[in-house]
């Protein structure tokens, strides 16, 4: 799941709620941060 939060009212926006718009349903900013996923992902070195 894609998620993305708002620099003016810090609220958290999923893709579905986008969307094709790229702009804050909320405020109507158009600047987001798409955020990292909370999956940490482990790798053997060699």
């Amino acid at each position: 799941m894609v998620e993305y939060r708002c620099v003016n009212c810090k609220k958290i926006i999923t893709l579905d709620e986008l969307g094709s718009k790229a702009k804050c349903p909320y405020c109507s900013s158009k600047i987001l941060i798409k955020l990292r996923p909370k999956v940490v992902k482990l790798v053997k070195a060699r």
